[in-house]
């Protein structure tokens, strides 16, 4: 399969990806062998032109009017995004958010294993999150290097989260899934996600304003996110 240069594909496109491994995903389960990007589209809101286009910075995977074959472009998908192995990933914060995302069943079947738990609260150090061990801050550097971790999801409160993505940037993390509300300042090669529930929610709020003082339409409008 031919690769386009990284740089020039955008960032836009690489986010649509895990939604479209999605859909094919649920069509595999449903018996669905092939697809065409009107009907994927449809599925997701998405244009069969943009689809189309999105797909071509990674090469070609269907034949003009034969659609694609959902098994075959589900694993090419899972492939371009690394998927296709495990990733060692670490959890930082053990409170109830941090708990709930070390007991989370979707990250294993997806090639992410939580491996390791850190705090600073002695209550939690020493114990077990589930099967994961909680280590002490103060073991932060030489665990990320020691386990080879790839991938760390902060769940710290917002004061301390900037000190620890520093930490992190330094002992060679390049992948952060942020759930503390403060944008950080990272170096470029460096990837941090920001999951801010309330962001999410005031953008909701502007379109439940919408639809109180326009009248009802019919049909349903695709999820998103």
């Amino acid at each position: 399969m031919e690769r386009a240069d990284l740089n020039a594909i955008p960032e836009v496109v690489i986010m649509r990806l895990p939604l479209y491994m999605r859909a094919l995903t649920n069509m595999l389960t449903k018996g669905v062998e092939v697809v065409s990007s009107q009907d994927l589209g449809d599925r997701l809101g998405v244009t069969p032109a943009q689809i189309r286009k999105d797909f071509s910075y990674f090469g070609r995977f269907g034949k003009q009017g034969r659609g694609y074959n959902v098994r075959y472009l589900l694993g090419e998908l899972r492939q371009i995004l690394g998927l296709d192995r495990e990733w060692q990933t670490a959890v930082i914060g053990t409170g109830r958010l941090g708990g709930a995302i070390i007991g989370y069943p979707g990250f294993a079947p997806e090639g992410f294993k939580v491996v390791v738990a850190f705090d600073v609260n002695p209550e939690h150090v020493g114990k077990k999150t589930g099967d994961v061990s909680v280590l002490s801050m103060d073991d932060l550097e030489k665990t990320i290097q020691r386990m080879n971790i790839q991938i760390v999801i902060l769940a710290v409160p917002a004061a301390e989260a900037q000190a620890v993505i520093d930490r992190l940037v330094k002992c060679g993390v390049k992948a952060i899934l942020n759930y503390a509300p403060v944008q950080s300042q990272v170096p470029p090669d460096v990837r941090v996600r920001n999951i801010d529930p309330v962001l999410s929610l005031q953008s909701m709020t502007y379109y439940l304003k919408q639809y109180a003082t326009a009248p009802a339409t019919a049909g349903r409008a695709p999820a998103t996110g």
